[in-house]
């Protein structure tokens, strides 16, 4: 409790810059998320602006004069350790993860290659990149039976995703992908439950179950309202919830991730948890998912977001 006194009064000092908007195709959701951080870190008496990322943003960081930058960029070129990596070079201390952890989480192919090097259950996937083959040659060496996910490789907010049931939609499928990224990967469909699991500085929160009333959890379900439900703490063995619990948590540390995480599963209807994927910046608006399982818990959308940035840190420029 001392020590959280401590870091209070020296975070109060400190002139902190909301990093929001951004260049990726997520600005849109990253200017919400930053506007509600921002809001939540002035009722709690801190010295907080808002910087809109941009190419000018290393001009920017110079000019406002911040000491401590609390990241709310999502996608590229925000949480993939491209911002990570300027602020260690202006040893600027900062929310989440660190530089490589920040861009092994971004990178689905990645990531999903250290799950498995963990023994962590993720769906069988295979890579690949559009300048080393075309797209009919990419059809060809698909090897993962159908239905099968096809998504790029390094974005968010299931842009450029489809779930592909026929041989005919492929083509499609792989365009709309590569229109987003140049890599990308094709991943086995189960049929489950969506369940995510939020990380705080190492600790697992309440689940939620995500259901959306289209059957799919697509860009339009997540930011449109009434589109999906969301239930908090939903029913289940109590050992099953336990048991994804602590495969985020594993995940988390396998990936070396800090502050604040959401670890996305499918509970396939043989009651087998299978990881999918891991967001470093996670939504931070007061309805968005990680915020709804730290009410469950007992934490307040200010005190969350407080609790993310009292753990800002730099993670190589330390001295």
């Amino acid at each position: 409790m001392e020590e959280t006194k401590y870091l209070k009064k020296e975070f109060q000092m400190k002139k902190i810059g909301v990093l929001m908007g951004g260049m990726s195709a997520e600005r849109e959701i990253s200017l919400k998320t930053g506007s509600s951080i921002l809001d939540a870190l002035i009722k709690k008496k801190y010295h907080a602006a808002a910087i809109d990322v941009d190419m000018n943003i290393a001009e920017a960081l110079k000019q406002t004069g911040i000491e401590t930058a609390f990241i709310a960029l999502h996608g590229m070129l925000g949480e993939d350790g491209a911002i990570q990596g300027l602020l260690e070079i202006a040893k600027i201390p900062y929310t989440g993860s660190g530089l490589l952890s920040s861009a092994v989480s971004m990178n689905k192919e990645v990531s999903k290659k250290i799950f498995n090097y963990h023994g962590l259950p993720t769906p069988l996937f295979q890579a690949f990149t559009l300048q080393k083959e075309d797209i009919a040659a990419i059809r060809e060496k698909i090897h993962i039976p159908l239905p099968f996910v096809i998504k790029p490789s390094e974005e968010g907010s299931t842009i450029g995703i489809s779930i592909v049931k026929k041989e005919k939609e492929i083509k499609n499928a792989l365009s709309a992908a590569f229109e987003c990224s140049s890599e990308i990967i094709v991943e086995g469909f189960i049929q489950g439950r969506e369940l995510t699991a939020a990380v705080l500085n190492g600790e697992a929160l309440p689940l939620i179950e995500i259901i959306p009333k289209s059957g799919f959890y697509d860009y339009q379900s997540k930011y449109t309202t009434g589109a999906t439900e969301y239930i908090v703490e939903p029913k289940m063995d109590k050992n099953m919830e336990l048991t994804i619990q602590d495969l985020a948590v594993r995940a988390y540390k396998a990936l070396n991730c800090c502050g604040a995480a959401r670890v996305d599963f499918i509970l396939s209807e043989q009651n087998e948890p299978c990881i999918l994927e891991i967001n470093t910046i996670p939504g931070m608006t007061e309805t968005s998912l990680f915020p709804k399982a730290a009410k469950k818990a007992g934490i307040s959308f200010e005190s969350l977001v407080e609790k993310i940035l009292l753990q800002a840190t730099l993670h190589k420029n330390k001295r």
